[in-house]
């Protein structure tokens, strides 16, 4: 069953509305940061993370996004562009906001953490004047990351943003993307990702940031009870995630499936989830079955956390279909399916 109709005469894939980062992947790693001295420096940010993969699985996409208006911005813009991204709408800072940096840690293939540096941050700066009605009319999908929301001027453009795909008819994307350093308080979030998640088509998130979305309005205690009330509120697919315990799209039609993650030796615990993220939605613009979606997204999760960068190791069509056959080969047709 198709849940989703993407208007096919539309320029743009996804435009993606959200951060652009610079991530730091130590090279001296299963160390503690402290003790880290050589980094490798990639495109990051989830947005931007999900933007490249769906361009490197064929897609074209659009992004609503602020950058610094120095080397770093030269850096992120000229590696959008090269990948195939849209940068039409990706702006300077006038006022000499910096990117946001990140530093990551890797202590063992089960321990991550990041270090994230946003004080007067780039991609926060986006306002209700970047965001364009007609770039948006041109693109079959609109993508909010939840971080957008989580400060002036930001918050009013992506709201704005959100009311014009409800007035074009463009189906909305709410990746929930909580992180914790950029909010005042849980409550903050609690008030403005609900706004976003009942007006969304697609939703994803983990089981705690369902949790966080729902604080205010309508607390769930299952899985299943999260979805119905967003599928109540308008949504037509909610996907939920579980990291290594899997993941479960459930439809506006009473359906759920599920999906494990593939064998995978695991250098890093983070980016997997915008590997899964980018070829799901691979999967519905192509008009999958949702199972097929679900198995494309966690082929591509397990690429994505055996890897040492996220935006640089996005993977193609052809390498997720073989990386799927072969695991299928060693383990079984049945290896990722419950």
């Amino acid at each position: 069953m198709k849940y989703i109709e993407f208007n096919p005469t539309r320029k743009f894939d996804v435009t993606m509305l959200g951060r652009i980062a610079v991530d730091l992947n130590p090279e001296d790693y299963y160390k503690p940061l402290s003790e880290c001295t050589t980094f490798k420096k990639y495109v990051g940010g989830s947005p931007a993370n999900i933007a490249v993969g769906l361009s490197r699985l064929g897609k074209k996409c659009g992004f609503f996004a602020r950058v610094s208006d120095d080397q770093f911005g030269d850096y992120v813009t000229n590696f959008m562009q090269a990948e195939g991204v849209d940068i039409s709408h990706i702006k300077r800072c006038e006022h000499g906001e910096k990117i946001g940096l990140t530093f990551t840690e890797i202590l063992s293939p089960q321990e991550s953490s990041i270090l994230m540096y946003r004080n007067k941050i780039a991609d926060l700066q986006l306002n209700m004047t970047d965001i364009d009605e007609t770039y948006i009319r041109e693109s079959k999908a609109l993508l909010i990351s939840g971080t957008s929301l989580s400060e002036s001027p930001s918050r009013e453009a992506a709201l704005k943003a959100l009311f014009l795909a409800k007035k074009t008819q463009t189906p909305v994307i709410f990746d929930i993307d909580y992180r914790n350093y950029n909010w005042q308080s849980h409550e903050e979030m609690g008030v403005y990702y609900p706004i976003i998640a009942s007006h969304a088509d697609i939703i994803f998130g983990s089981r705690e940031e369902y949790d966080l979305t729902e604080q205010i309005l309508a607390p769930h205690k299952t899985d299943l009870e999260t979805a119905e009330y967003w599928h109540q509120k308008g949504a037509k697919i909610v996907v939920i995630k579980h990291g290594k315990d899997g993941s479960t799209a459930y439809t506006n039609d009473g359906q759920n499936f599920s999906i494990k993650p593939f064998p995978a030796k695991v250098l890093k615990g983070f980016g997997g989830g915008d590997g899964y993220a980018s070829a799901f939605l691979y999967g519905l613009l192509e008009g999958w079955d949702i199972i097929d979606c679900l198995e494309f997204g966690s082929a591509s999760a397990s690429l994505l956390i055996s890897s040492h960068s996220c935006s640089s190791s996005m993977p193609s069509v052809e390498k997720i279909k073989e990386y799927i056959a072969d695991c299928k080969k060693k383990y079984g047709e049945m290896i990722a399916r419950v």
